[in-house]
């Protein structure tokens, strides 16, 4: 395990990171950059892509609304990929965007993301989402491979208490997310109607699926879906259901 980092972005915000080799080492790591204890755990996985102007704009709000309030009055800890776009810019946005104080952790393979500290990152990088308060900095040459450390960083963080990942479109490394909460014993909230892999998930659990990983994901009972159509009682249902999940 390396030293802390203290990253400054353009926009004047810092974060702290760290790098771990081996998920043994992450109580150790947290705890160095001020995160430890126990306390409930949102994890959010999923994209944001190939979806209409009305379908994000609903999402949007799902995350100013629901998802950032909700953390900021439990004093959850938020668990994302940490980079700039998708579902972990709708959180730091939303984060920034209602004042609020919970920290928000971004994992991420080191290798593919541009620090805001480098002088001239490789242009083939990604920025990291600069609302997020700390980064864990992990291992692997392709995205994917912070999958099962995004869900093993929440389970250290949560240390007994509850947690619980909530699923929006995403692509095929959805999946792999999908899994990790699933095999560490997480249940996972599937935003139906929000696109791709969360509509394919959605299916599933009505017993229309084709893939044979959201078959068994749908068998795992670690997987419910809530519809995102019905956006007035989407918000509050899914505000209601999360609340009590993370509280009990």
């Amino acid at each position: 395990m390396k030293n802390c980092l203290k990253l400054t972005f353009d926009s004047g915000q810092t974060a702290l990171a760290i790098r771990v080799d081996q998920q043994t080492e992450l109580p150790n790591a947290l705890e160095r950059i001020g995160l430890g204890g126990s306390r409930s755990v949102l994890v959010v996985v999923g994209g944001a892509s190939n979806i209409s102007e009305a379908e994000f704009r609903r999402i949007q709000r799902l995350f100013t609304e629901v998802l950032a309030p909700i953390a900021e009055t439990l004093g959850a800890y938020v668990v994302d990929g940490g980079t700039d776009a998708g579902v972990m810019q709708l959180m730091g946005e939303a984060r920034t965007q209602i004042g609020a104080k919970f920290a928000l952790i971004g994992v991420t393979p080191e290798s593919k993301v541009a620090l805001p500290n480098q002088q001239e990152p490789a242009a083939d990088l990604t920025p990291l989402e600069p609302n997020h308060t700390h980064f864990i900095l992990v291992p692997g040459d392709n995205w994917g491979n912070e999958s099962p450390w995004i869900s093993q960083v929440a389970t250290v963080l949560a240390n007994n208490a509850p947690s619980l990942t909530v699923l929006l479109n995403g692509g095929e490394i959805t999946f792999e997310d999908a899994f990790s909460s699933v095999n560490t014993g997480r249940l996972v909230i599937v935003i139906a109607g929000s696109g791709r892999t969360a509509d394919i998930l959605a299916d599933a659990l009505r017993g229309q699926a084709s893939d044979e990983r959201a078959k068994k994901l749908a068998k795992s009972g670690k997987l419910e879906y809530i519809d995102l159509i019905d956006i007035e009682k989407g918000v509050a249902n899914l505000g209601k259901i999360i609340k009590n999940l993370l509280s009990t």
